[in-house]
């Protein structure tokens, strides 16, 4: 695989594992860290699924400003192409994917990085882990894609209290609003997060992938809309390989070894 500045890239099984690699940063995430991510992505060479880990004690800390926007002579115009030209367009490509995709997080997942986390279908935190929204504590607003993602996974009251009162919300409230799926130890948090993944990667992944799609659509669009999308996407799954497996496993009482296909 292709080396990269700024994260690690392995192959676990059937698992794409990306590793965030700037701990003496807490992972701090300049725009070249999520266009590695998105090329990282761009060809999965038959992985079927992705796990999104931060190395050190931190997932990431949020967008590395540290020469970027505040050293600009226009720094509105340089936040505004840093996210329109590299993370947003990272985050979108995640959206996408065809394979579910799981977070391993602990220490802090702030700004940006809270957006790539929950970017995730299942996130997997840390007893040490929190959420930051805290772009207000310097008078900015939510960016990559928080305004959309948050109110959807936990409501506009809650949604409203992390943004405009920029304070953290530890592993266990955000397991308790419904934020991540499971609080783990801090030394197994990278285990169980590969081990869910695994999990995933050994299931029927057109259908899963299809599942994640129709799901981030039918959050947009209207009751019919949805049912129609679910129709054509079921019409797809009923034609694959994987399928008919899980119909003869079924008759056969016995458990499915599904291919991916």
């Amino acid at each position: 695989m292709a080396e990269h500045e700024h994260i690690l890239i392995e192959r676990r099984g059937d698992v794409l594992v990306v590793t965030l690699n700037r701990p003496e940063r807490l992972n701090a995430a300049p725009t070249a860290m999520f266009d590695e991510i998105k090329a990282a992505l761009a060809d999965l060479d038959g992985a079927r699924a992705v796990l999104l880990l931060g190395a050190g004690r931190a997932f990431c800390s949020g967008a590395d400003v540290a020469g970027g926007a505040l050293g600009s002579s226009d720094p509105g115009e340089t936040t505004y192409a840093a996210l329109t030209e590299h993370y947003n367009p990272a985050l979108l490509a995640i959206a996408e994917l065809s394979v579910p995709v799981v977070s391993g997080v602990r220490g802090p997942a702030a700004g940006i990085g809270c957006s790539l986390a929950l970017a995730a279908d299942f996130c997997i935190a840390a007893s040490s882990a929190y959420f930051l929204q805290a772009f207000v504590n310097i008078g900015l607003v939510p960016d990559g894609g928080a305004s959309w993602m948050l109110p959807r996974l936990i409501g506009r009251s809650r949604a409203l209290e992390m943004m405009m009162l920029g304070e953290r919300v530890p592993a266990s409230k955000a397991r308790d609003w419904g934020m991540v799926y499971e609080v783990v130890h801090e030394d197994v948090v990278d285990s169980e997060a590969l081990r869910l993944a695994e999990r995933l990667a050994a299931g029927p992944t057109v259908a899963l992938g299809m599942i994640r799609r129709q799901l981030h659509a039918a959050l947009d669009g209207g009751y019919a809309e949805a049912m129609e999308r679910e129709a054509g996407n079921q019409r797809a799954a009923r034609g694959s390989a994987d399928s008919m497996e899980g119909g003869m496993a079924f008759l056969q009482k016995r458990k499915p070894e599904f291919k991916g296909r």
